[in-house]
């Protein structure tokens, strides 16, 4: 018999435009990928960085909206490397895959070719889940990917600064419910702060919030009218599903 923990499925995403093999069971690619890509701005020429790649969903998902960046996937799991190595070649899409721990030195970041100020952009889904209220999945690997401890986010942020190149950016998705955490987080070395709630509905509180920040930005934070998932309940948001769809990206990707 097959071992259930390593069969793998394929799945669209961007409305059919990138396709991806990943685990069945386990820590899966979904919405959150796909609206951290959206949210993340890049151009041609960019040196831009997933860390906590999993797969490479949103990556990719960046590569596959603009054309012409050099695509970095860091990812602690060996498996999900491979993975994502896999998926970035079926996909026609050029990327430098690292297996590193995100809480790794520096030294260790510039051995892998990631030394200090040496990206443009960095995106980053971090464990976010809080261990005191969410129970630890059974799966390793997916208790890897949603437990956070308790300086998972200022690890994961004084990565991204050490790397990023003075005015670049940092684009992240967390719990709406945590949002003092990464505000504290990026308290030191980061500004020009953008926050979009995420919302299931327009009768739900937010449930995630995207946030993009400037390595030494000093504008005013600002705040964007909600996304809403829904219109309503069980009726999907027509711009959310282009979104979704890969037509079109949200407001933080703006420049």
């Amino acid at each position: 018999m097959s071992d259930p923990v390593l069969e793998l499925t394929e799945d669209a995403f961007l409305g059919g435009q990138l396709h991806l093999k990943q685990l069945k069971l386990g820590h899966r690619a979904g919405h959150d990928a796909v609206l951290l890509a959206a949210a993340t701005a890049a151009r041609a020429g960019d040196r831009v960085a997933d860390l906590g790649a999993g797969v490479g969903a949103a990556g990719l998902a960046v590569a596959r909206r603009v054309t012409g960046i050099n695509l970095v996937l860091v990812e602690i799991d060996a498996a999900l490397a491979g993975l994502a190595r896999a998926n970035a070649d079926a996909n026609a899409i050029q990327a430098d895959v690292i297996v590193l721990d995100v809480e790794a030195d520096a030294a260790a970041f510039a051995a892998a070719g990631l030394g200090p100020d040496s990206v443009d952009t960095v995106l980053m889904n971090p464990p976010f889940n809080d261990p005191a209220r969410h129970r630890a999945s059974p799966d390793t690997a997916r208790g890897i990917a949603h437990m956070a401890t308790a300086t998972t986010l200022l690890r994961w942020v004084h990565a991204a600064r050490r790397i990023l190149k003075s005015k670049g950016a940092l684009t992240l998705i967390w719990r709406a419910d945590g949002i003092a955490e990464v505000l504290s987080a990026l308290d030191h070395g980061f500004g020009s702060l953008q926050v979009l709630p995420v919302h299931g509905d327009a009768q739900a509180t937010a449930n995630r919030i995207l946030v993009r920040a400037t390595k030494g930005g000093r504008a005013p934070t600002q705040i964007f009218p909600a996304l809403m998932l829904n219109d309503e309940p069980g009726v999907p948001n027509k711009r959310v599903q282009e979104i979704l769809a890969g037509k079109g990206s949200l407001p933080l990707a703006n420049p």
